[in-house]
């Protein structure tokens, strides 16, 4: 029989700001009838479901940014007729792509030709498990869930170079070939940054490194103790994302379009769609990393007095999370912002200028920060958590 009982999330009994959205959830469902083991097998697939379609979101919304911002800075006038303001013109081009015929080439290999696309787009959405929008607002709180996201981002280059490999053209071979020499020499760097933050916080999970900022208000976020490693990983997720100018692997003045030459209809979206949902990602970790995440400098009590409730309240629960994740957000679309302006207003480099760049200066420069951050944190352990 299913309960008619009036549904109670236990929201309530939780510390401030800890919304409970998988207890919450299966707890309603237990409410109805259903055995906890049911009940958790039905909550399972949600998560993913709701990160693929907040990915999707953020996509769309950084297409139409980066559409809106290239306008302005060209000075010319961007979408506007796709809905108000070109609001559906990443829609209309998602569509487009769809309808697209699907083509490969007569030597290709097909099965790695295939494959490829998805060994770039699957790490990218799996990442996103380990994004906490809140203390309980996240999909699954890893304790090394910086380490996985290290992980994962490294597959992302095979994904490249065997597309490149595998569509038997000397442009796309190059361009995969690139982005895998690119990927290594900044992902040394970028793990060296991320180091010093794990050291900070003593802690290898994006929870816990939020919670070690939220203490001092903005004083406490991880960029004033570290505004060398914050530069040193927004530079090196840049080159991660293949942004410009930092997008060597698929130079259209000298490779065509790279790895992705041979590539249309729905799996040239995948790679579309996966450079987008990765810079969306990396500055949604920016702002978890060095940024206070989810911590906002309004304290929770003025919310709860604001409001008249006390602070285990529903009501307040509710509001702190939904400002949690409205802040988070604000943050990483800021960084994607500056890393759109970036793209329309910088040059390409060289090859050689990108790969002795990160191997010649931001590797010994992101090695002398974290041997410092150790240093200070043996001299000064109660103000670099010690």
């Amino acid at each position: 029989m299913i309960s008619t009982a009036p549904i109670r999330l236990p929201w309530a009994a939780l510390p401030s700001g800890n919304l409970d959205l998988a207890g919450g959830f299966e707890a309603v469902l237990q409410t109805w009838g259903l055995s906890p083991g049911l009940a958790h097998a039905l909550w399972l697939p949600l998560p993913m479901l709701l990160v693929l379609a907040a990915a999707v979101v953020g996509v769309l919304a950084s297409v139409w940014m980066e559409r809106k911002v290239s306008a302005a800075v060209q000075q010319r006038i961007g979408p506007e007729y796709a809905g108000p303001l070109g609001i559906l013109q990443p829609i209309a081009d998602g569509l487009k792509l769809l309808v697209k015929e699907d083509v490969i080439p007569a030597r290709a290999d097909g099965l790695l030709f295939t494959l490829g696309p998805v060994l770039v787009l699957v790490p990218v959405i799996l990442s996103w498990l380990i994004v906490p929008f809140g203390q309980n607002l996240l999909i699954s709180n890893v304790g090394v869930g910086i380490f996985l996201w290290i992980a994962l981002s490294s597959i992302q280059p095979i994904g490249l170079l065997m597309s490149g490999y595998s569509s038997n053209n000397k442009y796309a071979l190059l361009g995969g070939l690139r982005a895998a020499a690119q990927s290594i020499s900044y992902e040394v760097p970028l793990a060296l940054a991320v180091l010093a933050v794990v050291m900070l916080s003593n802690s290898l999970s994006t929870v816990d490194i939020v919670q070690q900022q939220t203490g001092a208000g903005l004083l406490g976020w991880n960029i004033w103790r570290q505004p060398v490693g914050f530069l040193v990983f927004w530079i090196c997720v840049i080159a991660e994302c293949e942004r410009a100018p930092f997008d060597l692997p698929e130079a259209e003045e000298e490779l065509v379009a790279g790895y992705q030459t041979e590539y249309a209809g729905m799996k040239f979206a995948l790679f579309y769609l996966g450079s987008y949902i990765n810079l969306v990602l990396s500055g949604l970790l920016v702002a978890v990393l060095y940024l206070g995440g989810w911590g906002f400098p309004l304290p929770v009590e003025w919310l709860a007095t604001l409001l008249h409730q006390p602070l285990s309240s529903p009501l307040v629960q509710v509001v702190t999370a939904s400002v949690g994740i409205v802040t988070t957000v604000l943050k990483a679309f800021l960084l994607v912002f500056f890393a759109i302006l970036l793209r329309w207003t910088t040059p390409r480099v060289r090859i050689d200028q990108l790969l002795d760049f990160g191997w010649k200066f931001l590797l010994p420069v992101a090695l002398v920060n974290l041997l410092l951050t150790a240093a200070l944190k043996l001299v000064f352990p109660a103000t670099f958590g010690g």
